[in-house]
């Protein structure tokens, strides 16, 4: 039985309600089982840390890939989806290091490894609980129970697998690189790992001198902002091609080298120097210099603090001269290579520790972290006189994505992948992944792949998958494994569990009689942990061989778009060295989710609202939906603003639940007219439907299905909910609208059952589109319209949820292109009227005259002519006039300038373009109406600098009356003239709008039968009229009975209120009950009671008896008005004054007549009748044939051929079969058929 829809909703406590039902359901396995013979559809879940909790990004991204996946499970897939956990690596021992106070390697060894990584393993799942209840909360179905996490020791063997893979094919090499490296984690950072987090910062800037050896009075000057590396300094680098010069400084006489382009670096004007000589770069190659700090004086042995070249060196900053510290960044090591000032052996001049601090070489800095040690760097280059210039620098620099400090450049011995040798493969199998959107492919992602540098996959770290290399002491026997089997094989040992404290003892007997080999210390970047999660995540290839083979690469996956340079990176690097292919067929890129105030979001400035408040107070499906339809998913931006959640609740969410209510109540007041009688829908069954309305709605639903299933194969998320968004107003504020009194059963049960049917098969098609996105309000709505299906319609076996359902097929049979465009038209004219009424400040309640509608295209006037109902009840007017000649109106076009925008923008031509404008044609303003550009005076207006109005000639009559306006397509006027019948009508309507809003306070439903109360005051002014006059309208409107004060004494009241209205008090009061109610006869009437020798009877055959007439105990003389008894019982008896009683409302059973083609004859007036069917009560009643003879009687047609209908549009023709019962209190409605003169 389908249940009551309450009028408000709380949606998060729908929501809770709804988790409840999946729950008991277990309907994310029941969909699995479900499936489980279908085609598969593989994704991958990219693993995040737990020792953090789910943030807007994480939800971001866990939409998109729920949507996917449930749209894919929806299309006839089966869709595994696995939950994994990134366990591994700087998350979680830099939370174990701030927990524990370790600063370094020391602290580690004191502790023991197997101590540190228990301590990691126990926070490794802090908050998984958290994130288990973020995402159920959120309606995103995954597998907890058979996740995977990256510390599993078959995830990790699968690890081992990949490298050895890598090893064998020569892919993997030890080297000294210089690397980001984190002084806070102590380790290097890949240099996808260094891009992630950039900050604009203020550091130190300082230009310093070397001194020439040939003539120390000479020297070449070098800027850095890096002052710690200058104790480290080895050479000084110039470009060799550009220009450089010999200047002597006015001001101290010293002499200075410099490139000629920089000398604004040092001097702010020509006349602070003199130039002494010009010389190319090349000319300056092997000069020797005095080192700043003689640390490393050795090195000078081997060719260093020498000037070298390269073209790396650019004229746009610094001095064009650059001090090289090779060990602190990677240009400076190139070139200190290619001048074998170090060499691949060479001791590294590194002075500087894993924490960042200066080690014992530099005596004079020993101990300080490098960044502190900078202000007494400067001041040590002061007091050696070799300090020029210092000042401050603001640059965007690396930080620690984790930490959150400043990373340093540092030479580290590392592991590496080559990669540089595959980027042509790298690019190619890019190529062949589809992603949205696809400019990500071509260009950041696509950039990142060219400049590809080989990756340094080791760490010096603890809590991580160990490297498996066991290596002699001097590494020149190497053995790589590539399976726990294979350890053993080689070692002897069995091992259960692969972190360090487990295989950092176990050994291998040398081949090379070299003794033991032991592994190596590193673990791998947890980067490569996750690039290995297609194989690692089923134990590739010790288990589930055939089932991963078959089902990569994966159909789908989705993360930020940070992850071009991570996770994006990682799987495609590894799966095309492994099998040369790519890892994925379709990826989803997001942009960034950040405050409100463009700022990062951060929990320290708090400067977001919290994800779990969001969803209690609006619901998942609100926020689910407000993320997806933004810029974020086109992998842009997205300022995450609550007031925007609360908007989708408020102009989506609700209409549509307003929507389905509406059509639960009526299908409810259907049952309860027709008697019990059941409301089923059955697609197969539904009659051929020939309103306009509802074949509109229907096809622009099958177009929805059509445009949502094309874009959907295409990940084009961004396209989908604007539409899908735009379908609910279409429904609810146009559809629903427009048909509500069809929908409320006035046009008879048929029409009813036929616009009910019509608003179920839409709301239905839209849940299913829906489930995907917003899968609570869907499932909330199907377990109540599910009970109105008709189960032999049904082909799933199990229909318990929604996400059982597939989506719906397009039924192209139902697309009539023809009816969306002329409905489309008549939205654009209803849509126009109302900006015209807006303009004017004339509320739709209040009736007007006529709205002409001018096009050139004599069709889309026929278009909107069989449309001309909708637009006469949506703008309350009394006529639609249609029109091709817009000049018959007098209507010109003007052009209103921008002066602010235009002033700044045309500055001395501003008032002659002004002048210009104004002399433009109506003409050329329509060309400019539909380009959007327009050439005046030499330079280009557009729709922002120009406001367009029209105005009416007045040498045209009428127009005056009229407003306009227009879309571009077609022309509107409004006649706004005050008409005092239509003001009073407005007046009217502003009464029923006072009731109906009573009712809604009262939480009153349709079926809740009322009687109205009112009173206006003072009695008799205009209000009170008003209402008198109307009372009929008003009736019609609020379907319930209007009665002046006084209130019965029995009278139980619901709802009662004062309010004032057009200078009048007006009291409403709500009475529980509806009066016994009679639709009125049309003509005037008066009601016999016939009395005559103390016997009723009736009024045959009274003929020659003495009668008298009786108003109450008022006898009626001649002369009497007889109009002003219609409507009240008139007494007659043989002459006696009655006994009163009062019969029960209008006895007799009758119609109303409605003439609807021609005029009456006969001398006749008016087209409306009333017919008595019987006369008296029970007697006399009409046939089919008397009822056509003495319908040509009222109308002065009683020689032409009727036809009688039951509708206006004369499709319901009462025969000779029609019960003449069942006409009674009806509408008939004439047509008269013509003549053959006619």
């Amino acid at each position: 039985m389908v249940q009551q829809v309450a009028e408000n909703i709380n949606f998060p406590e729908e929501e809770e309600k709804i988790l409840q039902i999946w729950n008991r359901l277990d309907c994310f396995q029941e969909c699995l089982k479900q499936s489980k013979n279908r085609p598969r559809f593989t994704f991958y879940d990219g693993p995040p840390f737990a020792t953090g909790l789910p943030h807007y990004g994480h939800i971001l991204a866990g939409t998109i890939k729920d949507i996917v996946t449930r749209y894919a499970h929806q299309s006839g897939f089966h869709v595994e989806r696995r939950f994994g956990w990134d366990c591994h690596g700087l998350p979680v021992e830099y939370e174990i290091d701030k927990a524990l106070g370790i600063k370094g390697p020391e602290d580690v060894a004191k502790m023991g490894i197997a101590e540190y990584n228990n301590n990691c393993r126990g926070i490794v799942m802090r908050y998984s609980q958290e994130w288990k209840a973020s995402v159920v909360r959120l309606g995103r179905w995954i597998d907890f129970d058979n996740d995977y996490k990256t510390l599993y020791p078959e995830f990790m063997e699968s690890v081992w697998w990949v490298f050895k893979q890598l090893y064998d094919k020569g892919l993997v090499y030890r080297g000294v690189k210089v690397m980001p490296f984190s002084t806070a984690c102590n380790t290097p950072l890949s240099n996808f790992e260094s891009h992630q987090n950039y900050k604009d910062v203020q550091d130190p800037s300082v230009i310093v001198s070397f001194p020439l050896e040939e003539d120390e009075s000479i020297s070449l000057v070098a800027w850095t902002t890096t002052p710690w590396t200058l104790p480290s300094n080895l050479a000084l680098c110039v470009n060799p091609e550009l220009q450089y010069v010999k200047v002597k400084d006015k001001n101290t006489g010293k002499i200075f080298i410099l490139m000629e382009a920089r000398l604004v670096s040092l001097y702010k004007s020509e006349k602070e120097y003199s130039v002494l000589d010009r010389f190319p770069g090349i000319s300056l190659k092997g000069k020797k210099y005095k080192p700043l700090f003689e640390y490393f004086i050795k090195c000078k042995e081997n060719g260093a603090f020498t000037v070298v070249t390269d073209n790396y060196v650019k004229e746009e900053e610094g001095t064009g001269v650059v001090h090289q510290a090779p060990y602190f960044g990677a240009d400076d090591y190139r070139v200190c290579m290619d001048f074998n000032i170090i060499q691949k052996d060479s001791v590294p001049v590194c002075p500087v520790d894993a924490s960042g601090c200066f080690t014992a070489e530099v005596t004079d800095f020993a101990g300080q972290y490098v960044k502190d040690a900078d202000k007494n760097i400067i001041k040590a280059l002061k007091e050696r006189g070799r300090l020029i210039h210092s000042g401050s620098f603001k640059h965007n620099y690396p930080f620690c994505w984790r930490s959150e400090t400043p990373l340093i450049y540092k030479a580290v011995p590392s592991w590496f992948v080559r990669v540089e040798h595959m980027v042509d493969k790298l690019l190619e199998n890019n190529a062949q992944c589809y992603w949205v959107p696809d400019f990500v492919r071509e260009k950041r992602f696509g950039n990142w792949l060219r400049d590809a540098r080989d990756w340094a996959i080791s760490r010096n770290r603890y809590w991580g998958t160990p490297i498996p290399l066991w290596v002699s002491n001097d590494f020149e026997e190497v053995v790589c494994i590539g399976s726990v089997a294979e350890l053993e094989e080689l070692s002897g040992v069995k091992v259960t569990d692969l972190h360090r404290e487990s295989v950092d003892q176990v050994t291998i007997p040398s081949r090379c009689g070299k003794g033991v080999l032991r592994r190596i210390s590193e673990v791998f970047d947890c980067w490569f942990e996750s690039g290995s999660m297609p194989y690692a995540q089923v134990h590739y290839p010790f288990e589930n061989r055939k089932e991963f083979e078959d089902a990569f690469p994966a159909d789908f996956i989705a993360e930020g778009i940070d992850q071009t340079r991570g996770w994006f990176y990682t799987l495609l690097v590894l799966s095309t060295a492994l099998f040369g292919k790519p890892p994925f067929k379709n990826v989803i890129v997001n942009g960034l989710v950040l405050a409100s105030d463009g700022q990062k979001m951060s929990k320290r400035k708090k400067n977001y609202p919290d994800p779990v408040n969001i969803v209690n107070s609006y619901g998942a499906d609100a926020l689910r939906l407000y993320l997806i339809n933004s810029p974020v998913v086109r992998a842009e931006n997205l300022r995450f603003k609550e007031e925007g959640v609360r908007d989708v609740l408020k102009d989506v969410f609700l209409p549509w639940y307003n929507a389905y209510r509406f059509l639960i109540q009526n299908v409810a007041i259907l049952q309860l007219k027709e008697g019990g009688k059941e409301f089923l829908y059955n697609e197969n069954t539904v009659k051929e439907n020939n309103n306009i309305m509802d074949k509109w709605i229907l096809s622009f639903t099958q177009s929805l299905i059509q445009f949502f299933r094309a874009e959907m194969a295409a990940y084009r998320l961004y396209t989908v909910v604007p539409r899908l968004v735009k379908f609910v107003d279409i429904l609810t504020n146009w559809y629903v609208r427009m048909n509500r009194r069809r929908l409320k059963g006035e046009n008879g049960t048929d029409d009813c059952i036929m616009a009910l049917e019509t608003l179920f098969s839409v709301l239905f098609s839209m849940c299913r589109l829906m489930a995907p996105y917003t899968p609570f309000i869907t499932e909330l709505m199907y377990q109540n319209l599910k009970t109105l299906i008709d189960p032999a319609s049904i082909q799933e076996k199990n229909t318990d949820s929604i996400h059982y359902l597939m989506l719906p097929q397009v039924r192209e049979d139902l697309i009539d292109k023809n009816i969306e465009s002329a409905v489309s038209r008549m939205q654009s004219v209803i849509e126009l009227g109302r900006v015209i009424r807006d303009r004017k400040t004339i509320p739709v309640k209040y009736p007007l005259k006529e709205v002409v509608v001018i096009h050139h295209d004599p069709q889309v006037l026929e278009d909107i002519r069989s449309l001309e109902k909708y637009i006469l009840e949506e703008l309350n007017v009394r006529q639609v006039t249609l029109s091709t000649d817009k000049d018959k109106y007098g209507i010109r076009l003007r052009a209103e300038p921008d002066h602010m925008v235009l002033g700044k923008r045309l500055k001395g031509a501003f008032k002659s373009v002004m002048a210009a404008i104004k002399e433009l044609t109506s003409e050329q303003l329509e060309e400019f109406q539909k380009t959007g550009t327009i050439v005046v005076e030499g330079h280009e207006l557009h729709e922002e600098d120009l406001r367009l109005m029209y105005t009416f000639d007045q040498a045209v009559g009428g127009s005056v009356h009229f407003e306009a306006h227009s879309d571009s397509q077609v022309l509107v006027l409004l006649d706004v003239t005050p008409d005092q019948s239509m003001v009073d009508e407005g007046v009217a309507r502003e009464v029923i709008n006072r009731i109906q809003k009573l009712r809604k306070k009262r939480n009153l439903v349709p079926t809740d039968e009322i009687t109205v109360y009112y009173r206006a005051h003072p009695e008799g002014d205009y209000l009170d009229t008003v209402i008198k006059e109307h009372t009929d309208f008003i009736f019609s409107t609020i379907k319930a009975d209007l009665k002046a004060y006084p209130l019965p004494p029995s009278t139980e009241v619901l709802i009662q209120e004062k309010t004032q209205l057009k200078g009048s008090e007006l009291e409403i009061t709500l009475a529980k009950g509806a009066l016994h109610h009679h639709i009125e006869p049309a003509c005037a009437y008066v009601i016999l009671n016939i009395c005559v020798n103390d016997k009723e009877q009736g009024i045959f055959g009274l003929e020659n008896s003495k009668l008298a007439v009786f108003s109450g105990k008022t006898e009626l003389k001649n002369h009497t008005d007889l109009l002003s008894f219609s409507g009240k019982t008139l007494h007659v008896t043989s002459g006696s004054v009655p006994a009163l009683s009062r019969p029960d409302g209008f006895l007799c059973q009758y119609i109303n007549l409605q003439l609807v083609n021609t005029k009456p004859q006969e001398c006749l007036k008016g087209v409306v009748g009333t017919l008595l069917m019987e006369n008296p009560v029970g007697q006399n009643g009409l046939t089919y044939q008397g009822l056509l003879h003495e319908t040509g009687k009222v109308f002065g047609l009683r020689s032409r051929r009727l036809k009688l209908f039951l509708d206006e549009a004369l499709t319901k023709e009462i025969t000779k079969e029609s019960s003449m019962k069942a006409l009674n209190t009806k509408t008939l409605y004439v047509h008269v058929a013509p003549t053959t003169a006619e």
